[in-house]
């Protein structure tokens, strides 16, 4: 049983209420309190030591991945984030200027993107640091993006470049709340997820359990340089264009619009965000299937990105 049928599993059947706009499923629960206009967002994540990080990593960038991982999922919903809550478990034996350490890594980027720091419970985790942080979010209620939205002939984009997270970027990376939020503001993705597991594995999500299909042009998936380089050297066994699809962490916006804003979604974005890519890299279609494209013809894309449990 790997991560999605255990989630399933638990998921199935549980209580909810009239507050509840969109439950597990999704980038982050959207929740109604009444607020006219606005939607609350909640989510959680957690970074555990020897599976997001080592005993190695910096303590900085230990916090600052466990914070950015939430505000990415905020991003992804088009939202803004407002607060967070921390739970740490150490072990027995820490040193407490590291874990202070870590605390100022998520401090950092917390006051970069005005999120507050409101409490949370400390506990003991025998043989590793364990560090899961809940962060609440708004959205105005008419911008709210889902992953279920996409339709046929949508056009499919997606921001920076992928396959770099193994040379260290899922310890640095930026959340695209800015680009996010500009997005939904002004050319209203019909859906949009953050690329957490890779774009092999994530994209699926935006198909609806192969309700729909895809087709991926080979020469527009923006391969990072990192990837390249580690692939030439033998420092990742996989090809870079696989390392692209698959290895996950890259935290970069997948969404899709109508194929006719493309041209002006493109120009207006060079105009807005110069230093950061943005790609459209296929289309949505009607029929079953992840599709790759190239000059060589046409394959199935049967890789899947990471997955717990497997």
């Amino acid at each position: 049983m790997n991560e999605f049928d255990l989630i399933r599993l638990l998921t199935r059947g549980l209580t909810t209420n009239s507050h509840v706009r969109v439950g597990p499923g999704d980038d982050c629960a959207v929740i109604d309190l009444g607020v006219p206009n606005r939607h609350f967002l909640l989510k959680t994540d957690a970074v555990v030591e020897g599976v997001h990080f080592t005993a190695d990593t910096p303590p900085e960038q230990i916090g600052h991945k466990a914070l950015a991982r939430n505000l990415s999922d905020v991003a992804a919903m088009g939202g803004r984030p407002i607060a967070a809550l921390i739970t740490l478990a150490l072990p027995e034996t820490f040193q407490p200027s590291f874990v202070a350490s870590i605390y100022a890594g998520i401090d950092a980027l917390a006051r970069r993107y005005e999120t507050a720091i409101v409490g949370g419970e400390t506990t003991t985790n025998p043989g590793r640091i364990l560090l899961s942080l809940t962060v609440l979010g708004s959205v105005p209620s008419d911008r709210c993006i889902l992953r279920r939205g996409a339709t046929p002939g949508n056009a499919l984009f997606v921001t920076g470049q992928l396959g770099g997270s193994l040379a260290g970027h899922h310890l640095t990376f930026e959340p695209r709340l800015a680009e996010a939020e500009w997005l939904a503001t002004h050319f209203h993705p019909t859906a949009m997820i953050d690329l957490s597991d890779g774009l092999a594995g994530d994209l699926r999500h935006l198909l609806r359990d192969d309700a729909l299909g895809a087709d991926i042009l080979e020469t527009a998936i923006p391969i990072s340089p990192a990837a390249r380089i580690r692939a030439r050297e033998g420092l990742n066994p996989k090809p870079a264009l696989l390392a692209a699809l698959t290895d996950g962490e890259d935290f970069e916006l997948l969404f899709t619009v109508p194929a006719r804003s493309s041209v002006a979604l493109l120009d207006a974005w060079k105009e807005r965000f110069p230093k950061t890519r943005l790609s459209c890299i296929g289309k949505i279609r009607k029929e079953p299937g992840l599709v790759l494209r190239s000059n060589r013809g046409s394959r199935e894309i049967n890789d899947h990105g990471y997955v717990h449990f497997t």
